[in-house]
């Protein structure tokens, strides 16, 4: 497997199957921007989601970028199927290793985004590795990679010297700051780094 990130903002992502499995995967695709299409001859219209309330026909992947098949194992091979003729990236949930990609387990704080996966081997294992990650990277780490962000912007604009800019960054970046973050929070962390930006120590 290659780890990727994609970008789905106002692209069309496909869900065949509107079941538990399905659902799941069509909030995850809303949360990541892009506009999703629900097919399921059961599907009741909810929210911005476009439902297609009739079975499964190879055009309703007309457009799509992204492709989960999340309904009966028949219905999904005839969907990787259609999406391999299309070219369109497609995900399998009956059969993982049918598809072209598979979904690891998340933690999201802020900006950071974590992926964790076993090649299908443990899928358990990467849900507890998750559940352990969540604790060490809280609300306070979002803060601080929502101050490196800010404060990146005025060592780009601000400071000429290619290798300083990469000096401070680097510095920046480093595990202190997030335990002085926790001490005494963002606005003084971050006044904390614009200080060493503006006012380098005399050597």
């Amino acid at each position: 497997m290659f780890p990727v990130t994609l970008n789905l903002a106002g692209r069309l992502a496909v869900v065949v199957g509107g079941g538990a499995v399905g659902s799941r995967k069509a909030a995850a695709a809303v949360a990541a921007g892009a506009v999703v299409r629900v097919v399921d001859p059961a599907a009741i219209a909810v929210g911005a989601v476009q439902h297609i309330s009739e079975p499964y026909h190879p055009n309703h992947l007309t457009g799509a970028f992204l492709v989960f098949a999340c309904a009966t194992s028949e219905v999904n091979a005839q969907v990787v199927a259609d999406a391999r003729t299309r070219g369109v990236l497609v995900n399998s949930a009956s059969d993982p290793t049918a598809g072209d990609f598979a979904l690891p387990s998340v933690v999201r704080s802020g900006e950071l985004t974590l992926a964790i996966a076993t090649g299908g081997a443990a899928p358990s294992l990467a849900r507890r590795i998750r559940e352990k990650l969540e604790g060490e990277f809280d609300a306070a780490f979002a803060d601080w990679l929502r101050v490196l962000a800010e404060v990146r912007v005025v060592v780009l604009a601000e400071v000429s010297d290619a290798d300083r800019r990469r000096e401070l960054l680097d510095a920046f970046a480093d595990w202190p700051w997030l335990a002085r973050l926790r001490a005494e929070g963002a606005a003084a962390v971050k006044a904390a780094m614009l200080a060493q930006v503006h006012f380098p120590p005399v050597s």
